[in-house]
Order: C-alpha cells, then structure tokens, then sequence
C-alpha cells in the first residue's frame, strides 16, 4: 500500500507544475488552493501540508484558508454535484420537498457524497435564478421551475451518461 503523495504522484507533478510557472508565488495561495482542488478534487490534509510546504507558509494559513472559503471542501466531492436552491424564492416554491426527493433517492443527506463517489448534494442560499424557481444546478447545468417528481428524471439522466461511457 502506498501513501496519498506516491500513489497520486502524476496529480502531484501537474500541482508542481503549475506552481512553478506562477510568476511569484507570494499571494498565491487561494489560485493554487482552487487549481489544486480542481486536480484532485478535493484537499485533504496531504495536498494541505505540500501546498504550504511549496508556497512556504505554514500549514494552518493554508489550512484557515480552505476551512474560510465554502468553494473548497477537505471530503472527496462526487463526479455530479447536485445543488438545490434554497434561496426565498425557491424555498417558497417548494425547494424543500425537492431537496428531500434528492436525500430519499439518494440515500444521503445534504452536505454528503454517495459511497460510490457519484452524486455529491448540497442545498444554496441563492443562484441568482429567482425568475426559474425552484432552481436545482448539477455540475453547473441549471434545472429551472422543477418538481419533486422530476428528481427521478434529473438524476436517471446522470446515470445513463455513466452506463454510455
């Protein structure tokens, strides 16, 4: 068995390279910390400790930083984030029940990822959609003026562009 850096080593090296070709690296830290979730797709506590160690600040800026912004996440993220709004609006419309069709279906509950790593959920404030109410966005793909009954549908869609790959 390997540790997380020897068996992620390729993910690593895009990391390297990408640091290196900042033109400083003082300042850095929130591009490197969103470049480096965008490789591993989360940051746990490894790519935490390498971050800092290359940047040359300590490990608990690094760590402030991640645990600050709610874009980046220390958990493994599933390939589908599905998000429900839960802004006025949408939470007026109905966007409870929806995100409770999600959770049912799913078996997880807001905040939480599948064991299978493929559908992430989580509930928002506000997408600025009011006008489509009740809003529901997977991975950036914007669902508008959505019912309960159509969580089946949204999420047979991601399933058959797993079993078409």
């Amino acid at each position: 068995m390997c540790d997380f850096i020897s068996c992620n080593k390729k993910l690593f090296e895009q990391l390297d390279s990408f640091i290196d070709a900042l033109p400083s690296k003082k300042g850095a830290l929130i591009q490197v910390l969103h470049h480096a979730q965008g490789i591993f797709g989360y940051l746990p506590k490894e790519v935490q400790l390498y971050i800092a160690k290359a940047l040359d600040i300590s490990p608990s800026k690094v760590y402030g930083v991640v645990s600050f912004y709610s874009y980046f996440t220390t958990e493994p993220r599933g390939d589908y984030k599905i998000s429900v709004c839960l802004g006025t609006v949408c939470f007026v419309k109905g966007a409870d029940k929806i995100l409770a069709e999600f959770e049912k279906q799913l078996g997880i509950k807001a905040g939480e990822t599948t064991s299978d790593l493929k559908f992430s959920l989580e509930g928002l404030r506000c997408v600025g959609a009011c006008g489509l109410a009740p809003v529901v966005v997977v991975n950036g793909k914007v669902y508008g003026q959505v019912k309960p009954e159509q969580v089946t549908e949204i999420l047979d869609h991601y399933k058959d562009l797993e079993l078409n790959c």
